[in-house]
């Protein structure tokens, strides 16, 4: 079974040479420790972002590997004061830009598929959608959520997606869902802030729901393979 909070998973934030190395953070439940001093992490939020090399092999296994589906939703880049707001494992909204765009990009490969569900930059100041989407891997299918504003980037209300058999609603806001869909329900808006006595867990068996906010997901993309098997499961 998939529970993204099992065990601790590691965030990485990767820093330009001579800026202090690379921090790891290790979360299990919203409680996470860090590798470095919060002193090392006031840098600008408009520095470049890199991901580590993976080596010669590690590029060699990304050409031959199939491509693959993920999801997730809510990365919320910018935006400070959603780590006030959400409890999110960071400093500051440079670290979190860091940790979320280089757990993306080791994820997910130039020829993998996706599905983003909305509302990937906010806050006063913050760059664009069109800045941070160019900055992201993957073949990025656009489900327009609250605060995503472009004129160069096609956006859906939502998509009905088949996969392994399976036909499912993606959508930002499940409140949005026609109400003559009987089906599962993958989508974001509802942040763990939001959660009162279980209200949106991570999977709703009952309601038939999966939150693909990134919180919920330990901050990394989700694939879609695994999503299944726990749909499989119900």
């Amino acid at each position: 079974m998939f529970y993204p909070y099992q065990g601790y998973a590691q965030i990485a934030v990767w820093f330009k040479p001579g800026s202090g190395g690379v921090l790891k953070y290790e979360c299990r439940m919203f409680k996470c420790r860090s590798s470095l001093k919060r002193s090392m992490l006031s840098q600008d939020i408009g520095e470049e972002i890199k991901a580590p090399d993976k080596g010669v092999w590690g590029r060699i296994r990304d050409v031959f590997r199939k491509p693959r589906v993920f999801i997730i939703s809510d990365l919320h880049l910018d935006h400070t004061n959603i780590i006030k707001y959400c409890k999110r494992p960071f400093p500051n909204a440079a670290a979190m830009n860091r940790a979320l765009v280089s757990n993306w990009n080791n994820t997910i490969r130039n020829k993998d598929t996706v599905y983003y569900l909305g509302d990937l930059a906010f806050g006063r100041g913050s760059r664009s959608t069109d800045f941070w989407i160019k900055r992201l891997n993957g073949r990025i299918f656009f489900i327009k959520g609250n605060h995503d504003k472009s004129d160069k980037i096609k956006f859906h209300d939502n998509h009905i997606l088949e996969h392994k058999g399976h036909r499912i609603f993606l959508i930002h806001d499940p409140e949005q869902v026609p109400k003559d869909w009987d089906g599962w329900v993958i989508h974001g808006h509802l942040h763990n802030n939001k959660c009162v006595l279980g209200k949106c867990p991570f999977i709703d068996r009952k309601k038939k729901r999966i939150n693909v906010s990134v919180e919920l997901t330990g901050y990394r993309p989700v694939d879609m393979d695994e999503l299944i098997k726990e749909i499989e499961l119900s």
